[in-house]
């Protein structure tokens, strides 16, 4: 098939194929099918197909494979040795051989037997197949930063509620990481905030690598999709694709999907955005300013660095201590940031990192991004979501497609 939006009857056709593949009845009731000996019964347990399964989306497909309430069904990547890694690492944890493998994510979506779908693809093929699955039905698990552009998270948002499915974005240091510090401010014990601090990395950069052999295996043109056309470099596999902008937003995007969706979480404004973008000059940091005057400086290292307010600041190295728990939000569900998603398919509530939360988390992202590149302050509407009347920047809310790819 063409594209990113399959026809009805393309759909169909696929659907066809993949229930012609179903695997067959047991031939015994193993415990497990009863939810006895601690694992739970089928009908409280969901299935699901990764989609990327390079480095971290075999990471991330290891952790649902340690739990109970979750089987993987499938695996999809376009290149062979991931996508056989995959699969025994599948078939190893079930003890059979029923793995399914894709080189085409379409085909995955089509199977009627998998609930949700993980898409740990590198970010600039974050966006298709998750609004794909929206379309077709499934739940997704999207890692982090949720995207390449401003407008793609938009679309996600879109789709997302229109078929009525729970996607989330998987920074899993939004809590573990930036939790205790966020309970401590939103108990009040520093008064009104007035400025935060975070650690983040800088942009990415226009690619300019040579070309090497393209590996036996591996459809380099489906793995560019709707990048431009560049010559296969062994540093993009699995994951040093991030500095450069055609496929990432670099550790602005990268770190900055942990640290920045920290940071609004601990602000309370995760609905929301900057209303100005200070880029870094003559020594001064990356500087956002919000609507309510709250100021948010970015410099090197990681995470949230201090927080101060009209009662004092929060210390620069060691964590706060705890504060109330009122109106603390947390995870729904056990076992981290997967767990949370997981709950929420099974009970279609909103998880933790809901996609319009991680939309929000990733153009906090893309704009000290942007405002970087141009190299001057910007204006910024987080209600409409453009620059206004600055057309030069909001040439970056998006980016031009290779054929066939669209959202």
């Amino acid at each position: 098939m063409k594209g990113a939006q399959t026809t009805r009857r393309g759909f169909l056709k696929h659907v066809a194929a993949a229930g012609a593949a179903a695997v067959g009845f047991p031939t015994f009731i193993r415990p497990s099918a009863l939810g006895l000996a601690g694992t739970v019964a089928p009908s409280g347990r969901s299935t699901m197909g990764s989609i990327g399964a390079g480095g971290r989306g075999m990471q991330d497909t290891n952790a649902l494979l340690g739990r109970s309430d979750v089987r993987v069904l499938a695996a999809c990547d376009v290149y062979e040795a991931y996508r056989q890694r995959a699969k025994q690492a599948i078939n190893g944890r079930y003890g059979n051989s029923d793995c399914a493998t894709y080189r085409d994510f379409r085909d995955l979506l089509a199977r009627r037997d998998i609930d949700a779908v993980l898409v740990a693809t590198p970010d600039h093929w974050h966006a298709i197949p998750t609004i794909e699955a929206c379309r077709a039905g499934k739940d997704v698990f999207c890692e982090k930063p949720l995207t390449l552009t401003i407008h793609e998270g938009r679309k996600m948002v879109e789709a997302a509620r229109r078929y009525g499915r729970v996607v989330c974005d998987g920074s899993q240091r939004v809590l573990g990481d930036c939790g205790r510090i966020a309970q401590y401010v939103l108990s009040g014990a520093l008064g009104e905030v007035k400025e935060i601090w975070i650690g983040c990395g800088g942009p990415s950069v226009p690619c300019d690598l040579p070309g090497h052999p393209i590996p036996v295996g591996l459809d380099w043109d489906f793995w560019l999709g709707p990048a431009p056309y560049l010559p296969f470099n062994r540093k993009f596999l699995p994951h040093d694709w991030r500095p450069y902008r055609e496929f990432s937003g670099g550790a602005m995007t990268n770190w900055g999907g942990h640290w920045f969706g920290g940071a609004l979480y601990t602000l309370d404004m995760e609905q929301t955005g900057p209303t100005q973008i200070i880029p870094p000059t003559g020594g001064e940091p990356l500087t956002y300013v919000f609507a309510n005057g709250i100021r948010m400086y970015v410099r090197p290292g990681r995470g949230i660095q201090r927080v101060r307010g009209a009662l004092g600041e929060t210390p620069s190295k060691d964590q706060p201590p705890r504060g109330s728990n009122t109106g603390f939000r947390t995870y729904k569900g056990r076992g981290g940031v997967e767990g949370d998603f997981l709950h929420c398919v099974r009970t279609r509530q909103l998880p933790f990192r809901d996609v319009e939360i991680a939309h929000r988390t990733a153009t906090v992202c893309h704009l000290g991004n942007i405002a970087c590149w141009l190299g001057r302050p910007l204006r910024w509407d987080p209600d409409r979501e453009t620059f206004g009347g600055d057309d030069e920047a909001n040439r970056w809310l998006d980016r031009p497609r290779r054929a066939p790819w669209r959202l």
